[in-house]
């Protein structure tokens, strides 16, 4: 994409209104515009990182053997009488009566939706076990919306609903989910910790929050540091594997970690000391196991091996998909603005051209754009007639994870500057080079980009000066 064909409303100022860095940097890179309190216009590139974050979302779901579905954002009010929860919900819950004076909600999410959808289409237990999930807006009515979209009253969610016989079963599919949220996190480059946490107004006994350590988090949080230097990796999963499972809900989860609602300060006083840390946390997804909550007082049934109906056995599991670009941008920035991981960058790259006119400088950018984007990359290039320090700012600011500058002096040497946002690291290689450097950082990331079997130097697109 080329910035002067672009909509970026980049601000230069802080907005007076946004409390946290985040949401100052989604009003000043121009992700976003709040359109009333706590619901937000998603402008072009702020909508390309919620769609990336989305899709790495679906491909683990489905790589766990979930399957996708959508569901409406207005729902029956029945429903929920049926499960008793529509009078207890509270007036986070906005709720709605069409012209035929039918009591609708917003629904803020979708336990009774997919439950009615479950009773009404699987009766055996030989349909068992599923799991089925969707991506789709929410609204919850919050009495003090702040902090930009980290605590808005609408907001983009993937929750996911699972159905089994027994609670063994029930409880693999809670594993399953963690040992799929935590992969989805590593690779939109966050470290996002499981939590004991508090059901809420899900319900049950068994449920995780994921959170993402950072100063303005809206919860307060103990841990062990230990916990800290978990990771997945690249490690394969069978998710059928319930032993497998286990073995890694027990190795994220057997360290103290715990939010404050669920704190036991005799417990955290045996790690030890070197090791004990309150914090703040953002919480970005929640699984829950809840038996027949919903299954019983709705009907859920199905004909067990033996004949007699039997009410199956739930759990609900959602991640805040809007809410991370916030928590991302929490985890990673500087003071000159976003960073982003490269797993959810808008951009994979920006060209800088720091003499926009010159023929020479001109042509070297287009070949470079035409050259990344023939490998499937998308790279922003910034070809306005600015100069170089306004570029570089802008940039700065939004955040993308790696540059190539280029201008005449360097061409005269046969060289552009590749620079490293993360770092602040800046090599001089050649124009080919540069696009096999980035050709390679994203290739296990991009499986389209067909780097073989000829040679980079071969293609017909590397015809530099």
């Amino acid at each position: 994409m080329r910035l002067t064909r672009y909509f970026l409303p980049v601000l230069k100022e802080n907005p007076a209104e946004a409390q946290i860095v985040s949401h100052r940097l989604m009003l000043r890179a121009g992700l976003i515009k709040q359109q009333a309190a706590g619901i937000y216009s998603w402008l072009p590139m702020g909508f390309k990182v919620l769609r990336r974050i989305e899709q790495i979302v679906h491909e683990e779901q489905i790589r766990a053997g979930h399957i996708p579905m959508l569901m409406p954002t207005l729902q029956p009010a029945d429903l929920w009488r049926e499960s008793g929860r529509y009078d207890d919900y509270g007036q986070e819950m906005l709720r709605i009566r069409d012209r035929h004076e039918r009591d609708m909600l917003y629904g803020p999410t979708n336990e009774e939706m997919i439950t009615d959808i479950f009773r009404a289409h699987v009766g055996s237990y030989k349909d068992l076990p599923l799991t089925l999930y969707h991506v789709q807006w929410k609204f919850r009515d919050e009495i003090r919306p702040r902090f930009g979209v980290m605590r808005g009253r609408e907001f983009y969610m993937k929750d996911g609903y699972n159905f089994d016989l027994t609670r063994e079963d029930a409880l693999h599919a809670y594993n399953r989910h963690l040992v799929s949220y935590l992969r989805t996190y590593e690779r939109m480059g966050l470290q996002a910790i499981p939590m004991r946490a508090d059901s809420g107004p899900i319900g049950g006994d068994d449920t995780h929050e994921f959170l993402v350590l950072a100063d303005t988090g809206e919860s307060e949080v103990f841990y062990d540091s230990a916990v800290t230097d978990i990771r997945l990796g690249e490690r394969e999963i069978d998710y059928d594997d319930k032993a497998q499972c286990q073995a890694v809900l027990e190795e994220f989860t057997s360290l103290y970690a715990r939010t404050d609602e669920t704190h036991d300060p005799e417990a955290f006083a045996k790690i030890p000391e070197a090791r004990r840390r309150q914090a703040r946390g953002i919480e970005v997804g929640q699984i829950f196991y809840f038996g027949t909550k919903y299954s019983e007082p709705m009907g859920a049934t199905v004909q067990g091996p033996d004949g007699k109906p039997v009410p199956v056995h739930m759990g609900s599991h959602g991640i805040g998909v809007s809410r991370l670009v916030g928590a991302i941008i929490e985890a990673s920035h500087d003071e000159n603005g976003i960073i982003w991981p490269e797993g959810v960058t808008p951009f994979q790259c920006g060209i800088v051209n720091l003499k926009q006119g010159d023929a020479e400088a001109d042509a070297a950018c287009d070949k470079l754009y035409k050259a990344l984007a023939s490998l499937g990359l998308e790279p922003l290039y910034d070809d306005r007639d600015e100069r170089a320090g306004a570029k570089f700012a802008t940039m700065d600011l939004i955040g993308l994870p790696w540059r190539i500058t280029v201008g005449p002096r360097g061409l005269k040497n046969g060289v552009v500057e590749v620079t490293s946002r993360k770092t602040g690291e800046s090599v001089e290689m050649t124009p080919k080079e540069a696009v096999a450097k980035i050709a390679a950082i994203y290739a296990p990331h991009h499986p389209q980009l067909d780097l073989h079997p000829e040679p980079m130097a071969n293609r017909s697109f590397h015809t530099w000066l």
